[in-house]
Protein backbone atom coordinates (compact mmCIF):
# COMPACT_ATOMS: atom_id res chain seq x y z
CA UNK A 1 0.00 0.00 0.00
CA UNK A 2 1.37 3.36 -0.45
CA UNK A 3 0.49 6.24 2.26
CA UNK A 4 0.50 10.07 1.17
CA UNK A 5 2.11 12.87 3.67
CA UNK A 6 0.09 16.12 2.42
CA UNK A 7 1.00 19.15 4.56
CA UNK A 8 -1.94 22.07 4.64
CA UNK A 9 -1.99 25.30 6.68
CA UNK A 10 -4.66 23.75 9.05
CA UNK A 11 -1.72 20.87 9.77
CA UNK A 12 -0.48 17.27 8.59
CA UNK A 13 -2.93 15.00 6.63
CA UNK A 14 -1.97 11.48 6.29
CA UNK A 15 -3.93 9.89 3.40
CA UNK A 16 -4.07 6.00 1.50
CA UNK A 17 -4.08 5.08 -1.97
CA UNK A 18 -6.81 2.21 -1.90
CA UNK A 19 -5.81 0.99 -5.44
CA UNK A 20 -2.29 0.95 -6.35
CA UNK A 21 -2.43 -0.04 -9.68
CA UNK A 22 -4.11 2.85 -10.71
CA UNK A 23 -0.93 5.21 -10.24
CA UNK A 24 0.28 3.06 -13.11
CA UNK A 25 0.32 5.40 -15.73
CA UNK A 26 0.84 9.50 -14.66
CA UNK A 27 -1.42 10.80 -17.54
CA UNK A 28 -4.48 8.93 -16.06
CA UNK A 29 -4.11 9.91 -12.70
CA UNK A 30 -6.55 13.30 -12.70
CA UNK A 31 -9.55 11.17 -14.14
CA UNK A 32 -9.33 9.56 -10.85
CA UNK A 33 -10.06 12.77 -8.87
CA UNK A 34 -12.26 14.43 -11.72
CA UNK A 35 -15.29 14.76 -8.85
CA UNK A 36 -15.37 14.29 -4.77
CA UNK A 37 -16.97 10.93 -4.94
CA UNK A 38 -14.42 9.42 -7.52
CA UNK A 39 -11.77 11.29 -5.58
CA UNK A 40 -12.96 9.77 -1.96
CA UNK A 41 -12.86 6.02 -3.85
CA UNK A 42 -9.14 6.39 -4.59
CA UNK A 43 -7.73 7.96 -1.59
CA UNK A 44 -8.82 7.74 2.28
CA UNK A 45 -8.00 10.02 4.87
CA UNK A 46 -5.92 8.17 7.67
CA UNK A 47 -5.09 10.46 10.04
CA UNK A 48 -4.30 14.44 10.69
CA UNK A 49 -2.20 16.31 12.74
CA UNK A 50 -3.51 19.70 13.37
CA UNK A 51 -1.34 22.59 14.44
CA UNK A 52 -2.23 24.22 17.60
CA UNK A 53 -1.51 27.89 16.91
CA UNK A 54 0.06 29.91 14.53
CA UNK A 55 3.53 29.59 15.76
CA UNK A 56 3.42 25.77 15.36
CA UNK A 57 2.25 26.22 11.72
CA UNK A 58 4.98 28.80 10.87
CA UNK A 59 7.43 26.46 12.86
CA UNK A 60 6.13 23.77 10.12
CA UNK A 61 6.30 25.72 7.44
CA UNK A 62 9.58 27.00 8.17
CA UNK A 63 10.94 23.29 8.89
CA UNK A 64 9.47 22.67 5.22
CA UNK A 65 10.80 25.25 3.64
CA UNK A 66 14.29 24.01 5.03
CA UNK A 67 13.77 20.55 3.88
CA UNK A 68 13.74 19.55 7.40
CA UNK A 69 11.32 17.64 9.99
CA UNK A 70 9.16 19.81 12.51
CA UNK A 71 8.69 18.28 15.96
CA UNK A 72 4.63 17.90 14.84
CA UNK A 73 5.35 16.13 11.86
CA UNK A 74 8.30 14.05 13.67
CA UNK A 75 5.08 12.88 16.28
CA UNK A 76 3.05 12.32 13.63
CA UNK A 77 5.18 10.00 11.55
CA UNK A 78 6.58 8.31 14.70
CA UNK A 79 2.77 7.74 16.13
CA UNK A 80 1.56 6.18 12.65
CA UNK A 81 3.91 4.80 11.09
CA UNK A 82 6.96 3.49 13.23
CA UNK A 83 5.50 2.90 16.51
CA UNK A 84 2.79 1.40 14.05
CA UNK A 85 5.33 -0.81 12.02
CA UNK A 86 3.60 -0.01 9.21
CA UNK A 87 6.00 -1.63 6.36
CA UNK A 88 3.80 0.99 3.31
CA UNK A 89 5.77 2.83 1.32
CA UNK A 90 5.62 6.75 1.57
CA UNK A 91 4.78 9.51 -0.53
CA UNK A 92 6.07 12.60 0.13
CA UNK A 93 6.32 16.33 -2.16
CA UNK A 94 9.55 17.97 -1.27
CA UNK A 95 12.42 16.13 -2.17
CA UNK A 96 14.42 17.15 0.86
CA UNK A 97 11.69 16.07 3.15
CA UNK A 98 11.78 13.08 1.71
CA UNK A 99 15.24 12.07 2.16
CA UNK A 100 15.34 13.83 5.85
CA UNK A 101 12.22 11.08 6.59
CA UNK A 102 14.18 8.46 4.97
CA UNK A 103 16.92 8.52 6.61
CA UNK A 104 16.24 9.83 10.37
CA UNK A 105 13.32 8.06 10.61
CA UNK A 106 14.21 5.08 8.51
CA UNK A 107 10.30 5.10 6.37
CA UNK A 108 10.60 3.73 2.81
CA UNK A 109 9.65 6.67 1.05
CA UNK A 110 8.93 6.98 -2.84
CA UNK A 111 11.15 8.83 -5.45
CA UNK A 112 9.72 12.10 -6.56
CA UNK A 113 8.24 11.55 -9.86
CA UNK A 114 5.92 12.73 -11.84
CA UNK A 115 3.40 10.37 -11.06
CA UNK A 116 4.10 11.75 -7.31
CA UNK A 117 3.25 15.38 -8.76
CA UNK A 118 -0.31 14.53 -10.39
CA UNK A 119 -0.86 12.52 -7.25
CA UNK A 120 -0.45 15.50 -5.68
CA UNK A 121 -2.12 17.84 -8.09
CA UNK A 122 -5.56 15.52 -7.83
CA UNK A 123 -5.48 15.41 -3.92
CA UNK A 124 -5.43 19.15 -3.52
CA UNK A 125 -8.50 19.72 -5.80
CA UNK A 126 -10.27 18.19 -3.86
CA UNK A 127 -8.96 18.41 -0.64
CA UNK A 128 -12.09 19.96 1.46
CA UNK A 129 -14.37 17.03 0.13
CA UNK A 130 -11.70 14.21 1.19
CA UNK A 131 -11.02 16.37 4.93
CA UNK A 132 -14.22 16.47 6.73
CA UNK A 133 -15.03 19.81 8.89
CA UNK A 134 -12.83 21.71 6.95
CA UNK A 135 -14.12 25.16 5.24
CA UNK A 136 -12.32 26.01 1.56
CA UNK A 137 -12.90 30.01 3.11
CA UNK A 138 -11.19 29.39 6.23
CA UNK A 139 -8.20 27.30 4.75
CA UNK A 140 -8.23 30.09 2.26
CA UNK A 141 -7.65 32.85 5.27
CA UNK A 142 -5.06 30.38 7.44
CA UNK A 143 -2.97 29.98 4.18
CA UNK A 144 -3.14 34.08 4.00
CA UNK A 145 -1.84 34.36 7.47
CA UNK A 146 0.49 31.69 7.34
CA UNK A 147 2.09 33.50 4.54
CA UNK A 148 2.49 36.54 5.95
CA UNK A 149 3.92 34.81 8.97
CA UNK A 150 6.64 33.17 7.12
CA UNK A 151 7.50 36.16 5.29
CA UNK A 152 7.91 38.27 8.18
CA UNK A 153 10.01 35.48 9.72
CA UNK A 154 12.48 35.16 6.76
CA UNK A 155 12.67 38.64 6.48
CA UNK A 156 13.51 39.47 9.75
CA UNK A 157 12.64 42.97 10.34
CA UNK A 158 14.76 44.98 12.21
CA UNK A 159 14.64 48.54 12.13
CA UNK A 160 18.02 49.51 13.33
CA UNK A 161 19.69 46.58 10.70
CA UNK A 162 17.60 48.07 7.30
CA UNK A 163 20.40 48.65 5.22
CA UNK A 164 18.03 49.75 2.66
CA UNK A 165 17.85 52.85 3.86
CA UNK A 166 21.87 52.99 3.46
CA UNK A 167 21.87 52.37 -0.69
CA UNK A 168 18.79 54.83 -1.19
CA UNK A 169 20.49 57.17 1.00
CA UNK A 170 23.72 57.67 -0.79
CA UNK A 171 21.94 57.31 -4.07
CA UNK A 172 20.08 60.65 -3.55
CA UNK A 173 23.04 61.99 -1.96
CA UNK A 174 24.68 61.96 -5.32
CA UNK A 175 21.72 62.92 -7.27
CA UNK A 176 21.48 66.01 -4.87
CA UNK A 177 25.41 67.00 -5.75
CA UNK A 178 24.44 66.94 -9.68
CA UNK A 179 21.22 68.96 -8.92
CA UNK A 180 22.94 71.37 -6.95
CA UNK A 181 26.32 71.56 -9.12
CA UNK A 182 23.61 71.89 -12.08
CA UNK A 183 21.89 74.67 -10.66
CA UNK A 184 25.29 76.50 -9.03
CA UNK A 185 26.53 76.83 -12.73
CA UNK A 186 23.14 78.29 -13.66
CA UNK A 187 23.04 81.04 -11.10
CA UNK A 188 26.61 82.53 -12.31
CA UNK A 189 25.84 82.17 -15.68
CA UNK A 190 22.87 83.81 -14.86
CA UNK A 191 23.61 86.46 -12.50
CA UNK A 192 27.01 86.60 -14.31
CA UNK A 193 25.33 89.19 -17.20
CA UNK A 194 25.00 92.01 -14.20
CA UNK A 195 28.30 91.01 -12.19
CA UNK A 196 30.37 88.86 -14.40
CA UNK A 197 33.32 89.78 -11.58
CA UNK A 198 31.53 88.13 -8.57
CA UNK A 199 32.46 84.77 -9.72
CA UNK A 200 36.38 84.81 -9.59
CA UNK A 201 36.16 86.59 -5.84
CA UNK A 202 33.85 84.30 -4.84
CA UNK A 203 34.45 80.62 -5.97
CA UNK A 204 32.11 78.96 -3.26
CA UNK A 205 28.76 78.07 -4.85
CA UNK A 206 26.82 78.39 -1.40
CA UNK A 207 28.18 81.18 -0.49
CA UNK A 208 27.62 82.94 -4.14
CA UNK A 209 23.90 82.27 -3.69
CA UNK A 210 23.81 83.88 -0.70
CA UNK A 211 25.69 86.74 -1.54
CA UNK A 212 23.51 87.22 -4.85
CA UNK A 213 20.03 87.09 -2.18
CA UNK A 214 21.50 89.67 0.36
CA UNK A 215 22.76 91.74 -2.38
CA UNK A 216 20.54 91.69 -5.08
CA UNK A 217 21.81 94.65 -7.58
CA UNK A 218 25.79 95.71 -7.56
CA UNK A 219 24.81 98.81 -7.16
CA UNK A 220 23.83 97.92 -3.68
CA UNK A 221 26.96 96.07 -2.59
CA UNK A 222 28.59 98.99 -0.95
CA UNK A 223 25.72 99.43 1.54
CA UNK A 224 24.86 95.53 2.35
CA UNK A 225 26.06 93.83 5.56
CA UNK A 226 27.44 91.15 4.01
CA UNK A 227 29.63 89.94 7.06
CA UNK A 228 27.08 87.16 8.03
CA UNK A 229 28.53 85.77 4.77
CA UNK A 230 31.70 86.46 3.46
CA UNK A 231 35.07 86.94 5.45
CA UNK A 232 36.37 90.49 5.71
CA UNK A 233 38.92 91.13 2.91
CA UNK A 234 36.21 89.44 0.09
CA UNK A 235 34.28 91.72 0.93
CA UNK A 236 36.35 94.71 0.21
CA UNK A 237 37.68 93.07 -3.13
CA UNK A 238 33.86 92.37 -4.14
CA UNK A 239 32.88 96.20 -3.11
CA UNK A 240 35.97 97.25 -5.50
CA UNK A 241 34.94 95.03 -8.43
CA UNK A 242 31.08 96.38 -8.11
CA UNK A 243 32.31 99.91 -8.93
CA UNK A 244 34.28 99.28 -11.97
CA UNK A 245 32.26 95.97 -13.25
CA UNK A 246 31.09 96.22 -17.05
CA UNK A 247 28.32 94.03 -16.43
CA UNK A 248 24.83 94.77 -18.12
CA UNK A 249 21.51 95.80 -16.08
CA UNK A 250 19.34 93.83 -15.60
CA UNK A 251 15.35 93.88 -14.20
CA UNK A 252 13.15 93.71 -10.87
CA UNK A 253 11.38 90.69 -12.18
CA UNK A 254 14.93 89.10 -13.56
CA UNK A 255 16.42 89.73 -9.93
CA UNK A 256 13.37 88.09 -8.61
CA UNK A 257 13.90 84.86 -10.44
CA UNK A 258 17.17 84.80 -10.17
CA UNK A 259 16.79 85.06 -5.87
CA UNK A 260 14.28 82.05 -6.51
CA UNK A 261 17.07 80.12 -8.00
CA UNK A 262 19.64 80.77 -5.40
CA UNK A 263 16.83 79.48 -2.82
CA UNK A 264 16.66 76.59 -3.77
CA UNK A 265 20.90 76.08 -4.31
CA UNK A 266 20.36 77.16 -0.35
CA UNK A 267 17.93 75.24 0.58
CA UNK A 268 19.43 71.82 -0.65
CA UNK A 269 22.32 72.66 0.45
CA UNK A 270 20.71 72.36 3.72
CA UNK A 271 19.05 69.32 3.08
CA UNK A 272 22.27 67.35 1.68
CA UNK A 273 23.40 68.30 5.30
CA UNK A 274 21.11 66.88 6.68
CA UNK A 275 20.89 63.55 4.62
CA UNK A 276 24.61 63.18 5.21
CA UNK A 277 24.28 63.86 9.13
CA UNK A 278 21.46 61.04 8.55
CA UNK A 279 23.44 58.52 6.54
CA UNK A 280 26.44 59.31 9.16
CA UNK A 281 24.39 58.28 11.70
CA UNK A 282 22.83 55.02 10.02
CA UNK A 283 26.54 53.87 8.80
CA UNK A 284 27.20 53.77 12.74
CA UNK A 285 24.35 51.42 13.45
CA UNK A 286 24.73 49.27 10.92
CA UNK A 287 28.44 49.03 9.71
CA UNK A 288 30.30 50.79 12.60
CA UNK A 289 33.51 48.64 12.07
CA UNK A 290 33.07 49.43 7.93
CA UNK A 291 32.51 53.14 8.94
CA UNK A 292 35.37 53.55 11.58
CA UNK A 293 37.69 52.22 8.54
CA UNK A 294 36.89 53.46 5.41
CA UNK A 295 34.47 56.04 6.41
CA UNK A 296 30.62 56.32 6.18
CA UNK A 297 30.09 57.69 2.53
CA UNK A 298 33.08 55.17 1.19
CA UNK A 299 31.04 52.48 3.30
CA UNK A 300 27.60 53.54 2.14
CA UNK A 301 28.67 53.35 -1.76
CA UNK A 302 30.63 50.03 -1.06
CA UNK A 303 26.99 48.42 0.13
CA UNK A 304 24.94 50.45 -2.21
CA UNK A 305 26.94 48.99 -5.13
CA UNK A 306 26.64 45.30 -3.73
CA UNK A 307 22.71 45.52 -2.94
CA UNK A 308 22.74 45.00 0.91
CA UNK A 309 25.20 44.40 3.63
CA UNK A 310 24.69 41.15 4.07
CA UNK A 311 26.02 40.33 0.03
CA UNK A 312 28.81 42.14 0.73
CA UNK A 313 29.96 40.20 3.45
CA UNK A 314 30.10 37.19 0.71
CA UNK A 315 32.51 39.51 -1.32
CA UNK A 316 35.97 38.09 -1.10
CA UNK A 317 38.73 40.66 -0.31
CA UNK A 318 40.17 40.70 -3.91
CA UNK A 319 36.19 41.54 -5.18
CA UNK A 320 36.02 44.51 -2.32
CA UNK A 321 39.67 46.26 -3.41
CA UNK A 322 38.25 46.53 -6.92
CA UNK A 323 34.49 46.89 -6.16
CA UNK A 324 33.33 49.85 -8.76
CA UNK A 325 36.00 49.74 -11.62
CA UNK A 326 34.28 46.21 -13.35
CA UNK A 327 34.71 48.20 -16.84
CA UNK A 328 38.34 48.62 -16.31
CA UNK A 329 38.90 45.79 -15.32
CA UNK A 330 37.17 43.85 -18.14
CA UNK A 331 39.14 46.64 -20.81
CA UNK A 332 42.00 45.19 -18.86
CA UNK A 333 41.36 41.52 -19.34
CA UNK A 334 40.30 41.90 -23.06
CA UNK A 335 42.88 44.10 -23.97
CA UNK A 336 45.89 42.09 -21.84
CA UNK A 337 46.95 44.95 -19.86
CA UNK A 338 47.21 45.60 -16.15
CA UNK A 339 44.53 45.52 -14.33
CA UNK A 340 42.54 48.16 -11.93
CA UNK A 341 44.23 48.12 -8.36
CA UNK A 342 41.71 49.70 -6.32
CA UNK A 343 38.20 51.26 -7.21
CA UNK A 344 35.75 52.93 -4.69
CA UNK A 345 38.43 52.51 -1.85
CA UNK A 346 40.17 54.90 -4.23
CA UNK A 347 38.07 57.90 -2.34
CA UNK A 348 39.46 56.29 1.65
CA UNK A 349 41.25 58.38 3.71
CA UNK A 350 44.19 55.58 3.90
CA UNK A 351 44.35 55.55 0.18
CA UNK A 352 44.61 59.00 -0.62
CA UNK A 353 47.05 59.19 1.77
CA UNK A 354 50.13 56.78 -0.50
CA UNK A 355 52.12 57.83 -2.50
CA UNK A 356 51.52 57.02 -5.96
CA UNK A 357 53.94 53.92 -6.30
CA UNK A 358 51.99 52.55 -2.65
CA UNK A 359 48.31 52.90 -3.49
CA UNK A 360 47.84 49.54 -4.55
CA UNK A 361 49.59 48.33 -1.81
CA UNK A 362 47.81 50.30 0.93
CA UNK A 363 44.32 49.26 -1.26
CA UNK A 364 44.67 45.29 -1.14
CA UNK A 365 45.66 45.93 2.81
CA UNK A 366 42.51 48.20 3.31
CA UNK A 367 40.04 45.26 1.41
CA UNK A 368 41.60 42.65 3.52
CA UNK A 369 40.88 44.37 6.48
CA UNK A 370 37.51 45.60 5.30
CA UNK A 371 36.32 41.98 4.19
CA UNK A 372 36.72 41.56 7.96
CA UNK A 373 34.97 44.10 9.16
CA UNK A 374 32.12 43.79 6.66
CA UNK A 375 31.66 40.45 8.24
CA UNK A 376 31.25 41.42 11.58
CA UNK A 377 29.25 43.71 11.18
CA UNK A 378 26.73 41.83 9.01
CA UNK A 379 26.95 38.11 10.89
CA UNK A 380 27.28 39.66 14.59
CA UNK A 381 24.84 38.33 16.45
CA UNK A 382 24.55 41.91 18.93
CA UNK A 383 22.41 44.37 17.57
CA UNK A 384 24.86 46.85 17.40
CA UNK A 385 28.12 45.47 17.09
CA UNK A 386 30.98 47.62 18.59
CA UNK A 387 33.49 49.59 16.55
CA UNK A 388 36.56 48.64 17.86
CA UNK A 389 37.87 45.81 15.34
CA UNK A 390 37.35 48.71 12.95
CA UNK A 391 39.17 51.07 14.92
CA UNK A 392 42.43 48.47 15.15
CA UNK A 393 42.01 47.74 11.55
CA UNK A 394 42.91 51.13 10.92
CA UNK A 395 45.50 51.34 13.10
CA UNK A 396 47.25 48.81 11.38
CA UNK A 397 46.76 49.88 8.06
CA UNK A 398 48.32 53.07 9.05
CA UNK A 399 51.07 51.81 10.54
CA UNK A 400 51.48 49.60 6.86
CA UNK A 401 51.41 52.89 5.38
CA UNK A 402 53.92 54.43 7.57
CA UNK A 403 56.39 51.33 6.85
CA UNK A 404 56.05 52.14 2.92
CA UNK A 405 56.79 55.72 3.14
CA UNK A 406 59.48 54.97 5.61
CA UNK A 407 61.11 52.83 3.00
CA UNK A 408 61.95 56.03 0.57
CA UNK A 409 62.05 55.57 -3.39
CA UNK A 410 65.46 53.83 -2.52
CA UNK A 411 64.54 50.21 -3.30
CA UNK A 412 65.18 48.49 -6.60
CA UNK A 413 63.33 45.20 -7.11
CA UNK A 414 65.56 42.41 -6.36
CA UNK A 415 68.09 44.65 -4.31
CA UNK A 416 66.54 44.39 -1.06
CA UNK A 417 65.46 47.13 0.86
CA UNK A 418 66.67 50.99 1.59
CA UNK A 419 69.20 49.82 -1.21
CA UNK A 420 70.22 51.92 -3.85
CA UNK A 421 71.56 50.44 -7.71
CA UNK A 422 75.20 51.81 -8.15
CA UNK A 423 75.53 54.58 -10.82
CA UNK A 424 76.95 53.11 -13.98
CA UNK A 425 81.05 54.84 -14.36
CA UNK A 426 82.66 54.78 -17.83
CA UNK A 427 86.26 52.79 -16.70
CA UNK A 428 89.16 55.94 -17.33
CA UNK A 429 91.63 55.35 -19.82
CA UNK A 430 95.15 55.74 -20.08
CA UNK A 431 96.21 58.69 -21.18
CA UNK A 432 98.14 59.35 -24.25
CA UNK A 433 101.68 60.53 -24.00
CA UNK A 434 102.69 62.97 -27.37
CA UNK A 435 105.65 61.45 -29.56
CA UNK A 436 107.24 64.33 -31.44
CA UNK A 437 109.14 62.02 -33.41
CA UNK A 438 105.78 60.42 -35.25
CA UNK A 439 105.56 63.99 -36.78
CA UNK A 440 106.80 64.89 -40.59
CA UNK A 441 108.64 67.72 -41.64
CA UNK A 442 109.18 68.32 -45.43
CA UNK A 443 112.72 69.15 -46.32
CA UNK A 444 113.45 72.60 -46.99
CA UNK A 445 114.00 74.25 -50.07
CA UNK A 446 112.49 74.73 -53.44
CA UNK A 447 109.61 73.07 -53.71
CA UNK A 448 109.22 71.25 -57.54
CA UNK A 449 105.97 72.28 -59.89
CA UNK A 450 103.69 69.64 -61.19
CA UNK A 451 103.57 69.00 -64.02
CA UNK A 452 100.53 69.69 -66.61
CA UNK A 453 100.93 66.15 -68.54
CA UNK A 454 100.80 64.20 -65.26
CA UNK A 455 97.23 66.46 -63.64
CA UNK A 456 95.32 68.45 -65.49
CA UNK A 457 95.44 66.56 -69.08
CA UNK A 458 94.65 63.25 -68.09
CA UNK A 459 91.40 64.68 -66.38
CA UNK A 460 90.31 66.50 -69.31
CA UNK A 461 90.75 63.64 -71.74
CA UNK A 462 88.32 61.86 -69.17
CA UNK A 463 85.80 64.50 -69.56
CA UNK A 464 85.95 64.84 -73.49
CA UNK A 465 85.46 60.68 -74.10
CA UNK A 466 82.42 61.35 -71.38
CA UNK A 467 80.76 64.16 -73.09
CA UNK A 468 81.42 61.99 -76.14
CA UNK A 469 79.94 59.02 -75.33
CA UNK A 470 76.19 60.68 -74.07
CA UNK A 471 76.00 62.51 -77.45
CA UNK A 472 76.66 58.82 -79.29
CA UNK A 473 73.57 58.22 -76.87
CA UNK A 474 71.47 61.12 -77.45
CA UNK A 475 71.59 60.54 -81.39
CA UNK A 476 71.32 57.11 -81.41
CA UNK A 477 67.69 57.62 -79.24
CA UNK A 478 66.62 60.52 -81.26
CA UNK A 479 67.41 57.87 -84.94
CA UNK A 480 65.72 55.86 -83.30
CA UNK A 481 62.01 58.05 -82.28
CA UNK A 482 62.65 58.91 -85.18
CA UNK A 483 62.51 55.32 -87.48
CA UNK A 484 59.95 54.37 -84.87
CA UNK A 485 57.49 57.68 -85.87
CA UNK A 486 58.36 56.91 -89.62
CA UNK A 487 57.11 53.06 -89.40
CA UNK A 488 54.13 53.65 -87.27
CA UNK A 489 53.38 56.60 -89.68
CA UNK A 490 53.66 54.39 -92.63
CA UNK A 491 51.09 51.46 -91.04
CA UNK A 492 48.63 54.18 -90.43
CA UNK A 493 48.37 55.19 -94.26
CA UNK A 494 48.28 51.31 -95.08
CA UNK A 495 45.69 50.75 -92.36
CA UNK A 496 43.82 54.02 -94.57
CA UNK A 497 43.87 52.87 -97.55
CA UNK A 498 42.69 49.30 -97.33
CA UNK A 499 39.52 50.74 -95.16
CA UNK A 500 38.70 52.93 -98.42
CA UNK A 501 39.41 50.16 -100.67
CA UNK A 502 36.83 47.80 -98.46
CA UNK A 503 34.46 50.58 -98.37
CA UNK A 504 34.76 50.74 -102.23
CA UNK A 505 34.03 46.97 -102.66
CA UNK A 506 30.90 47.25 -100.89
CA UNK A 507 29.06 49.88 -102.84
CA UNK A 508 30.01 47.83 -105.87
Amino acid sequence: MVLVLFETPAGHALFKVLDDSKLANADDIHTHFATADLAAQNVKLTAFSKFENTASALEAATALVEGTISKSLKKMLKAELVDAKVADQLVVADPKLATAVSKKMGINVMPVNATVNELFRGIRSQLSALIQGLNPKDMSNMALGLSHSLSRYKLKFSPDKVDTMIVQAVGLLDDLDKELNTYAMRVKEWYGWHFPEMAKIIVDNVAYAKVVTTMGFRTACSSTDLSTVLPEELIESLRDAAEISMGTEISDEDLFNIRALCDQVIHLHSYRQQLFAYLGARMNAIAPNLTALVGELVGARLIAHAGSLMTLAKYPASTVQILGAEKALFRALKTKKDTPKYGLLFHAGVVGQAQGKNKGKIARVLATKAALSIRVDALSENATPSAQLGFEARALVEKRLRELESRGAGRVSGTGYGKKQAKFEKPQQAQRAYNPASDFTPAAGKQQKRKFDETEEPAEKAEEEVQAKRAKTEEGESAADAAGKKEKKEKKEKKEKKEKKDKKSKKE
